[in-house]
């Protein structure tokens, strides 16, 4: 500590104080502090927190004190350890310095250096009540019953309470000031809780007088502390949990337990009975037998993790230590519940939703790498190992750390620097309460540059030199925030890796059997097999086996927070064995943070995706930040498509062409699912990007074998030939799980025979759908064509003449209706353009479709819906043929389409949503039914395709609840993991469009 300046200086001036108050120098001389004499209490001043505020404070204290003020200028003069605490006290709380002032004897208290014990506040609190101990068989050593009880003595209360609390933080604060010892947290904490179980024992002693009124008290009342009370490691301002054991649970029992929190919410703390069972809507009171069969029938996950600090405070503490001893083995046998993993991330998410966006780098508790997150990790701690290990069943956060520390659960450096971060955020939550006496976490904005400085000064900040007291700050709690969350990914997984390769030659290792089941906790259903990966990953004596054993504690954090961690991790496995020989892959993880988040982001929710990477695996690269945002988003599926064509002309073999242009497909597939996944890319850029891939390689492909082909017959091809895309690929709003549906044109050149030219164009028709078609690890490329005239049992390749015939005679309605979404995709662009002509006057006919089609159109859907639908698929949740699905929406857009493009040269337009927007515009429906059909349309969509990259491979049917289902939910975009809330959504969606659609299409 800096020493004052001897007594020949001169007086320092105010600015040397730290006073920058304009009216400082007048107050110094008001209280005759400005000559030598004053120095050591000046410089003594000049050391609190806020020099301004104390003096000011000083100011007022010697006007309350009117002539009792020499008394205490001379204390201060000669009594170092009495002016330390005061100075610190009125330096750094605008509250207590309220209260001092109320009653400026009260300064006097001051003079105790020592910290009275639980029984003596106890004591000291009745005092003011004049209780007597509670007399009966059944009484507990803490109950006793006031001699006063009316409405007076709620201020008398309050005045004591504050005077013991101005106590302990004047002590608290002495070292600020002076050369006093700094009270460890946990020494504060316990004496806060002791204050408060003296509270409530006295708030319980005037509720028994109110409500027996002088009569016996025939029943038992145990309370039971909770939360950080149970703990006993309470703040300065901090609502009290508690919950009520009574024998009998009566009316009686009702009315003394709410009388108990009503007086103690008024004289001391807010009392929150809101943890009992069934929360604020159960029995505030419940007899012993009552809770035990409630917790052993309906309590949830979370309400045995509040359980783990439950404490007799006060009352029968008989009752009480039964109550504990009751309900604790059900506390350590939590972990084993079917629903323990999900139940504690829902608690953590649900905590993490309650901190705003723009407060959560200053929030202290709840923000991230805050004191819950300590907290948090704790305690699930103990609740896996605690079942099989005693030295666990502590309460409070700090021995639990040390004891999880002393068992091997947690390295002992770890737990030493996290519990040092966490005392370090619990000193600034505990000054900021200090200040005004209010139930506060939030740190001061970045621009209180003063709220800063003096939260500084008020925890033990005093940098040397020309450092800013605020800026150092800022830097520890940057650097203990960081810490915090770096160690609550090690907690976690640094003991696990230890299990499996020894990373420091003094840690602690856990058993195979706590490995198992720490994994088990963090959410791996198959917890042996993750151990397995684990000693693969990091096995052997290679520098790559160390970089993983470095990298894996976060890289399983992100891996713990996705849908199917078990899948996850051996996916990461399989990437990172399939990667083995490439340098760069671990190096990216370990310098880019945001790659190696989003690899686990994708591994834990996608089986579509791992496989892709292992063959495309410089998409991973793609995962970093660039400049403009992630790297997926740099490539347009544009370049894509030309690098494609250009890739496959390199080969005159149509295989090699072929599987070239299926490598960059896969590349683009990988981008394209990722950034979906990831939750880049819309659902219309989605498509368009599948659809321009899918069209690329169709295009490459065609190109190939008609080059092959005219080179063996060393002549040009005999025939122009054109490939037209039907439904989705015609819409450009192709799927993870769509094949392309085609039609092959061809036209004989000048001069070629054209029977010759038609056999030509189904040689190279079927060669380019048996190359794509051919098996391969990557996703399937089907092409399809059962849509050409007469189906399946055509002609594969028909002339434009043939196909102008045919659609002239013998179109059907279907095939009309299907002509709708033809487009030009591939081939002889000339040739498609014909085509495509030629069949507008069938497609767009002039009146619009006749009304025998439109009936046809509706039976064809109806028997659609009736027999097309899987066996045992649910109607409701189909993505493409059930209620409200695609193909409703798709069929009444089309059904408009028929009946109005000859009037609306916009609806000639084969994409869905595109002609929707038409449909809005032209006023042929609702904006608001239009906008129904188009949120179903996308829905499900998004969830279809949300199928494919979960399940990875094709599918239409939603899942039931459960894990899957969940991870479906967050693949389609869905803002939680809650895959109920998302199919209730994608239900409730799908209704409405299909009440639309009924009045649509079947009017």
């Amino acid at each position: 500590m800096v020493r004052p300046p001897s007594a020949r200086s001169a007086v320092p001036g105010v600015g040397r104080l730290g006073l920058l108050e304009p009216t400082a120098a007048a107050s110094l001389r008001e209280l005759a502090w400005d000559n030598i004499e004053s120095i050591p209490v000046l410089w003594s001043l000049s050391r609190a927190p806020d020099p301004d505020l104390a003096l000011a404070t000083l100011i007022r204290l010697r006007e309350a004190l009117g002539t009792d003020w020499p008394e205490l200028d001379a204390v201060l003069r000669t009594d170092t350890a009495l002016r330390g605490r005061l100075f610190a006290l009125i330096g750094s709380s605008t509250a207590l310095g309220d209260h001092l002032v109320a009653d400026p004897g009260s300064w006097k208290l001051l003079h105790h250096s020592e910290l009275p014990s639980r029984n003596e506040l106890i004591a000291d609190l009745l005092a003011v009540v004049e209780a007597e101990p509670e007399t009966g068989p059944h009484a507990g050593p803490m109950i006793y019953r006031a001699g006063v009880s009316g409405p007076e003595v709620i201020a008398a209360l309050r005045k004591r309470y504050r005077d013991q609390l101005m106590l302990l933080a004047a002590a608290d604060l002495a070292a600020t000031v002076e050369d006093e010892p700094v009270l460890p947290y946990q020494v504060v904490g316990r004496q806060l809780t002791a204050l408060a179980d003296a509270a409530m024992t006295t708030a319980l002693a005037v509720a028994i007088a109110r409500v027996h009124a002088g009569e016996e008290c025939p029943g038992r009342l145990a309370v039971i502390a909770m939360g950080k009370s149970g703990a006993q490691e309470l703040n300065y301002v901090s609502d009290v949990d508690v919950l009520f054991v009574a024998e009998p649970a009566d009316s009686t029992a009702a009315r003394l337990a709410a009388e108990t929190m009503s007086i103690a919410s008024a004289a001391f703390f807010e009392v929150d009975a809101a943890l009992r069972p069934e929360g604020k809507a159960g029995a505030l009171v419940r007899t012993l037998e009552s809770h035990v069969a409630y917790y052993q029938r309906w309590a949830r996950t979370w309400e045995f993790q509040a359980l783990l600090k439950a404490r007799p405070m006060t009352g029968d503490l008989e009752l009480g230590e039964q109550y504990r001893a009751a309900i604790m083995p059900m506390v350590w046998t939590a972990s084993e519940r079917p629903d323990f993993v999900a139940d504690v991330r829902a608690m953590r998410r649900r905590v993490e939703n309650l901190v705003p966006e723009e407060l959560r780098e200053r929030e202290l508790k709840l923000g991230s790498g805050s004191l819950r997150d300590v907290e948090f990790a704790v305690q699930l701690l103990q609740l896996v190992h605690g079942r099989v290990d005693d030295t666990l069943h502590v309460q409070g956060t700090v021995e639990a750390l040390s004891a999880l520390a002393a068992g091997g659960y947690v390295g002992r450096d770890d737990a030493a620097n996290l519990n040092a971060s966490y005392e370090f955020l619990r000193l600034l939550e505990h000054r900021l309460q200090l200040q005004r006496l209010k139930r506060t976490h939030t740190l001061p904005p970045d621009n209180d540059e003063e709220g800063m400085r003096w939260l500084a000064r008020a925890a033990h900040i005093r940098p040397d030199g020309r450092q800013n007291a605020a800026g150092v700050l800022r830097s520890e709690i940057r650097r203990n925030t960081v810490r915090v969350r770096r160690l609550h990914a090690k907690l976690f997984y640094r003991p696990l890796l230890e299990s499996v390769v020894r990373l420091e030659p003094a840690a602690l290792r856990l058993s195979p059997d706590a490995a198992v089941r720490q994994l088990a906790a963090l959410g791996y259903a198959a917890p042996e097999h993750a151990l397995g990966h684990l000693r693969a990953l990091t096995g052997g004596v290679s520098r790559k086996g160390r970089i993983q054993a470095l990298l894996l504690p976060t890289l399983l954090v992100w891996l713990g927070d996705t849908p199917d961690p078990d899948a996850g991790l051996l996916a990461y496995r399989r990437v990172s064995e399939g990667l083995t020989d490439q340098d760069w892959y671990l190096r990216v993880l370990r310098d880019e943070g945001a790659v190696g988040q989003r690899l686990m982001i994708v591994l834990g929710s996608s089986a579509y995706l791992p496989d892709l990477l292992i063959n495309a695996p410089e998409t991973i690269r793609m995962y970093a930040d660039g400049p403009e945002g992630p790297l997926l988003l740099r490539t347009q599926p544009e370049e894509v498509a030309r690098g494609i064509l250009t890739a496959a002309a390199r080969y005159d073999d149509p295989k090699r062409a072929v599987a070239a242009s299926r490598s960059l497909r896969r590349h683009e597939l990988a981008r394209v699912a990722s950034a979906d996944l990831l939750g880049l890319l819309d659902v219309p850029r989605v498509c368009r990007s599948l659809s321009s891939v899918w069209v690329a390689v169709l295009e490459a492909a065609l190109r190939a074998v008609i080059r092959a082909s005219e080179a063996q017959r060393g002549a040009p091809a005999p025939a122009d030939f054109a490939v037209i895309g039907m439904g989705r690929l015609g819409g450009m709003e192709i799927g993870y799980g769509s094949d392309a549906d085609v039609l092959f044109v061809c036209d004989p050149r000048a001069g070629e025979d054209e029977t010759d030219a038609v056999k030509w164009a189904n040689s190279i028709a079927d060669q380019v759908q048996r190359l794509l078609g051919a098996p391969s690890t990557d996703p399937p490329l089907q092409v399809d064509s059962g849509l050409r005239p007469e189906g399946r049992s055509g002609p594969l390749v028909r002339t434009l003449a043939s196909y102008a015939a045919y659609y002239s005679q013998w179109a059907q309605p279907w095939e009309v209706q299907a002509l709708l979404r033809a487009h030009q995709v591939a081939g002889d662009q000339d040739l498609g353009v014909r085509f495509l002509h030629t069949i507008d006057t069938v497609r767009y006919p002039t009146g619009g479709v006749s009304a025998d089609a439109v009936r046809e159109i509706r039976r064809i859907k109806a028997r659609v819906d009736s027999e097309r639908l899987p066996r045992g698929a649910d109607p409701a949740t189909h993505t493409k043929l059930g209620r409200g699905g695609l193909a409703d929406i798709e069929w009444t857009v089309q059904l408009l389409q028929l009946r109005h493009a000859h009037e609306i040269p916009g609806l000639h337009n084969t994409s869905t949503l595109q002609s929707l927007d038409v449909i809005e515009e032209t006023e042929l429906l609702d904006a608001a039914d239009v906008d129904l059909l188009r949120q179903a349309w996308i829905t499900a969509t998004a969830a279809r395709n949300a199928l494919v990259l979960v399940r990875g491979k094709p599918t239409d049917q939603l899942p039931g609840p459960g894990r899957e289902l969940s991870a479906v939910a967050k693949v389609a975009g869905w803002p939680t993991e809650d895959g109920g809330e998302f199919l209730d959504h994608y239900m409730r969606v799908t209704r409405r469009a299909k009440a639309v659609v009924e009045r649509v299409f079947g009017e």
